[in-house]
C-alpha cells in the first residue's frame, strides 16, 4: 500500500502571529510539510523550495501578492498558488483571479476549511471562500461575455471544463463522472491547449471571460 502524499506549503503572509499561527496548523496536522515561512514577496522569491500549494497574502510589503504572482509562479511553476487575505472587494478579486491564482481564501477561513482548501488546490481545485465565489458570480452575471473565440471543445471537454469552473478538483470531477482521475488530467491538458493556456485557473477565467460554458 502506498503511501499517504505529503502536501509541501510554504507561507508569505507579514503578519507574524497569523503566519505563525498557520504554520503552526499545518506543523501539527498530517499530511502537510511546511516548506518556509516569509513575510515578504522578495524573501520567498529568494529562499522558497519546491512546493506543492502556497498560501499569499496580497498586502505585502514591496511588492504585493498579486503583483508578484507571476514571478512566484516562475520560480515554484508546480505550486498552485493560493491568496490568503482580508480584501474581498471585486478588485483584488478579479485581478488575483485573472493574474493566475489558484484560490481565493479570506483569512477569517475556519482552520479545518484552510486545510481542506490546501488540500483541494494540490488535487488541482480552485478552492474560495463563499463570499469570494458569490462575488465572482455576481461580476460575470453582471457583464455580457465576450464573443466566444473559435474553440472546439468536445462534450466530455465541455463538461470538464464547466466542472473546474465550478471549483471542483480533479479527483472530485474522477468520482462525479466515473472515470479516471488521469482521464480527467488528460482532458484538462487538451483543454489547455486548445484555450492556449498552461493552467486551471487560467482556463477557468478564459472560459467565464468569453463565455465558453
Amino acid at each position: 500500500m502506498s503511501e499517504p502524499q505529503i502536501i509541501r506549503v510554504g507561507i508569505v503572509e507579514d503578519n507574524e502571529s497569523f503566519r505563525d499561527g498557520i504554520a503552526f496548523m499545518l506543523e501539527s496536522t498530517g499530511g502537510f510539510r511546511l516548506t518556509g515561512k516569509y513575510e515578504s514577496l522578495e524573501l520567498a522569491l529568494a529562499f522558497m523550495p519546491e512546493t506543492d500549494v502556497i498560501l499569499m497574502d496580497i498586502n505585502l510589503p514591496g511588492k504585493s501578492g498579486i503583483e508578484g504572482l507571476s514571478e512566484m509562479k516562475a520560480k515554484c511553476p508546480a505550486a498552485q498558488i493560493v491568496m490568503m487575505t482580508v480584501f474581498d472587494d471585486d478588485d483584488h478579486i478579479s485581478r488575483a483571479i485573472i493574474a493566475g491564482a489558484s484560490g481565493y481564501l479570506l483569512k477569517r477561513t475556519p482552520p479545518a476549511r484552510l486545510l481542506q482548501a490546501v488540500h483541494d488546490a494540490a488535487e488541482g481545485g480552485m478552492p474560495m471562500s463563499p463570499a469570494v465565489a458569490r462575488r465572482i458570480s455576481d461580476l460575470y452575471m453582471k457583464f455580457a461575455p465576450e464573443p466566444k473565440p473559435d474553440v472546439q471543445l468536445t462534450p466530455r471537454e465541455t463538461q470538464i471544463l464547466a466542472l473546474l469552473t465550478e471549483g471542483h478538483n480533479f479527483t472530485s470531477i474522477a468520482e462525479k463522472l466515473f472515470i479516471s482521475f488521469d482521464t480527467v488530467r488528460n482532458h484538462a491538458r487538451k483543454i489547455y491547449d486548445k484555450l492556449h493556456v498552461h493552467s486551471k485557473s487560467e482556463a477557468v477565467a478564459k472560459a467565464l471571460k468569453h463565455g465558453l460554458i
